[in-house]
């Protein structure tokens, strides 16, 4: 399960094909939104409802608690702060039993702009494998935030696989991927859209940079409205098929709490 503590899940899309709005108030912008397929429009439907890119970045900035918590009862708990302009991110964790346990006390880390740092008890840690873990630490926790909105970003490629049930729900089941890759696997998100709230209440996904590739983890949240988007703010994992037939193994809890918008966070908030 230690592969599981950090994921993390890039997620665009490209378009192609034009789409008629469905209220005057996004007449414009509908109009001038293209679809690749019926796929990429549900998705479109979704991001509206959460809250898209533009209403994210007005936002200026984020700062939350995050905890993570394992089966077994360690937890990482730290204060997340973004800044969403050029996707700056730190984290300063009060509590890292997941995360480089073998360093005692506080640790903070860092993504500028341009580079990744850490620190631990106020003193710059240069070990390469410690390192390694924050840049895919900050990345990480900056895209599962936001997931939803970045649903839309250029680049991904969309698959309607059909109208599924779980749970007694009826569900429009959509495969988001990168394409192929030359170099290594790429991740595969696959999204299932509740038909009733037009909501996304569950999702499998592949982890390529840890080999999960055949074995999806499936996804469950509940969503929070603050200010005037919707975060999903409680979230949990495990082992599953792509049928979301999950194993027995308990679920790893991740939850955000005292999200707070607009905290006039500037670049230098980020430096180490």
């Amino acid at each position: 399960m230690r592969i599981l503590i950090s994921l993390c899940i890039v997620i665009a899309v490209s378009s192609c094909q034009k789409k008629e709005s469905h209220s005057q108030d996004h007449h414009d912008q509908e109009q001038a939104t293209t679809f690749q397929n019926k796929a990429h429009e549900i998705i479109y439907e979704v991001v509206q409802k959460v809250g898209d890119m533009p209403a994210l970045v007005a936002k200026k900035d984020v700062v939350y608690t995050y905890t993570y918590t394992t089966p077994d009862g360690q937890s990482d708990i730290s204060t997340e702060k973004y800044l969403f302009q050029n996707e700056l991110s730190y984290g300063m964790y009060k509590q890292h039993q997941r995360t480089l346990p073998n360093l005692e006390g506080t640790i903070e880390q860092g993504y500028d702009g341009q580079e990744y740092w850490l620190k631990n008890e106020g003193s710059i840690v240069t070990d390469s494998t410690a390192l390694a873990r924050v840049t895919f630490n900050r990345p990480t926790n900056y895209y599962w935030f936001a997931m939803l909105p970045k649903l839309l970003d250029p680049g991904l490629t969309y698959e309607y696989l059909g109208e599924k049930t779980f749970h007694d729900k009826a569900y429009d089941v959509i495969n988001v991927s990168f394409g192929s890759s030359p170099d290594k696997p790429t991740d595969i998100y696959q999204v299932h859209v509740n038909k009733s709230s037009g909501m996304i209440e569950q999702f499998l996904f592949t982890v390529a940079d840890f080999g999960l590739i055949d074995t999806p983890l499936l996804m469950e949240v509940d969503y929070e409205k603050i200010d005037d988007l919707l975060i999903p703010t409680k979230r949990r994992y495990k082992q599953s098929t792509w049928d979301a037939d999950v194993s027995d193994a308990p679920w790893i809890q991740v939850n955000w709490t005292d999200i707070k918008f607009n905290n006039g966070l500037t670049p230098a908030d980020f430096k180490k």
